[in-house]
């Protein structure tokens, strides 16, 4: 482990060990003081941000965009606040921190018996969503993580996530789509951040007006299995309280082989992303490059 693999570690572990002692106000305040240094400094991430929020707001003036990604840094320190902060939290607290509208479509999908496939972008606290599901309606999950550098710090993130009520499976190790495809068999639910593809042999969608790649996953999955695809969008407003949405479910096309259904499944899940985007775009925590054209380090900034 390198110095800076063991400083990340450490962070991570102060910010779960410390934040979630804090008392709420105070919490809240050290987000908003830390999102607003960073943004001050103009890193790397803020940058994208910005670049990213100007695809999504193409008439945005460079002051618009300013106060967005201003905005943008803020909500993702709320997600760390939170996630520093949910394990602390108690079953009632964790209730009534999220209300979600269209909950039927997720219900009526557990009910029936046949699997439900939930993919989300990037949007607020994902973690705070998945401990609503957990809590409230007593459903357990499985979900996938990136592998993180260091190990140890994957291994928070895991152990974190299962403390939530989550089975967590690597991204990496090609395992994780079979134990996927056997969970959503049995009926269960399976829930994937979806708008970013980290493979590099994702579908290419149309995304805020020029090419994108998403995973391909959620869309086989619910080939295989039978499972129904339930778009969901996230966001934060004035209050304490997470505000989401279930989208209808995405049917398998009847037309097309599998790789044209894929395609048109996973488009209609950017579709779906892309309108919880435009209505939140502060909300959407991407720092990283997401189109085709910014992947080439000639034609866009880092």
């Amino acid at each position: 482990m390198t110095a800076a693999d063991r400083l990340t570690d450490a962070l991570y572990g102060l910010g779960w060990s410390t934040v979630k002692k804090l008392p709420e106000p105070v919490a809240v305040r050290l987000g908003t003081s830390v999102a607003d240094l960073a943004w001050k400094q103009r890193g790397k991430g803020v940058q994208r941000l910005e670049s990213n929020y100007a695809r999504v707001l193409p008439d945005a003036t460079p002051e618009r965009l300013r106060e967005l990604s201003r905005a943008g840094m803020r909500s993702y320190l709320r997600y760390w606040m939170e996630s520093f902060r949910l394990p602390s939290w108690n079953e009632e607290r964790i209730r009534t921190g999220f209300d979600v509208k269209d909950l039927h479509h997720l219900t009526d999908g557990l009910a029936s018996g046949r699997g439900v496939i939930l993919a989300l972008p990037h949007l607020a606290n994902w973690d705070l969503a998945g401990a609503w599901v957990t809590t409230e309606l007593r459903t357990p999950f499985t979900t996938v993580a990136e592998r993180l550098r260091p190990e140890t710090l994957y291994d928070r993130f895991v152990a974190y996530r299962e403390g939530l009520g989550m089975e967590v499976l690597p991204h990496s190790g090609g395992t994780a789509f079979g134990t996927l495809a056997r969970r959503l068999r049995d009926g269960g639910l399976v829930c994937l951040v979806a708008d970013r593809d980290l493979s590099a042999s994702g579908v290419e969608v149309g995304f805020f007006g020029d090419t994108a790649r998403m995973p391909a996953g959620p869309a086989l999955l619910a080939q295989q299995t039978g499972a129904q695809l339930l778009p969901v969008t996230l966001w934060y407003d004035d209050t304490p309280v997470m505000k989401g949405r279930v989208h209808a479910p995405i049917e398998v096309p009847e037309a097309g082989d599998k790789a044209a259904r894929t395609s048109v499944m996973t488009q209609a899940l950017a579709d779906a992303f892309a309108t919880g985007i435009a209505d939140h775009p502060e909300d959407w925590h991407m720092l990283q490059r997401l189109w085709l054209a910014d992947l080439d380090p000639a034609k866009g900034p880092s």
